[in-house]
């Protein structure tokens, strides 16, 4: 299996993601890895409308994702990964799924002071700091970038 894309954004599967990210990546998978939306067949039916043109398309929890990378069920496939927040991607890296590089997207604006506005459109949250520094130790570059057009902005220098 290979991971060819993961992307950090609170909206997971939409436009951009759809026509762009995943389609420039290869992948033959995209894969929403999200609790509520796995967990709710209203909201899980609508997000797979979304799914890009000769895709498949998985919307699973952060539990099932890690149990079905530990099997293998993937390992023939080029997957595009989109989740909320970056915990996912530390949970697959420690697991040995090697993700070269995360895409911070969309977040959502923060209602406190206490984040780190990172572009127009990107906040890494207090608490989430040390997520990020761990990701970055295992290898993995992050940067914030809406499209693929935009610059890259290297997490690895602001945190």
């Amino acid at each position: 299996m290979t991971v060819v894309g993961a992307r950090i954004d609170n909206r997971l599967l939409h436009g951009i993601v759809a026509t762009q990210w995943a389609p420039q990546s290869g992948a033959s998978r995209v894969m929403v890895i999200d609790d509520t939306v796995a967990e709710d067949p209203v909201l899980k039916e609508s997000m797979k409308l979304g799914r890009p043109s000769g895709m498949a398309i998985s919307i699973i929890s952060k539990k099932t994702a890690l149990t079905n990378f530990k099997a293998g069920k993937y390992d023939a496939q080029k997957v595009f990964i989109v989740s909320k927040t970056p915990e996912i991607y530390l949970q697959l890296l420690k697991q040995n799924i090697q993700i070269p590089e995360i895409i911070l997207g969309g977040t959502v604006v923060p209602e406190e002071n206490t984040a780190l506005k990172v572009s127009k459109r990107a906040y890494i949250l207090e608490d989430q700091f040390d997520v990020y520094k761990e990701i970055l130790k295992t290898g993995s570059r992050i940067f914030a970038k809406f499209v693929p057009s935009d610059k890259d902005i290297d997490l690895a220098t602001l945190i």
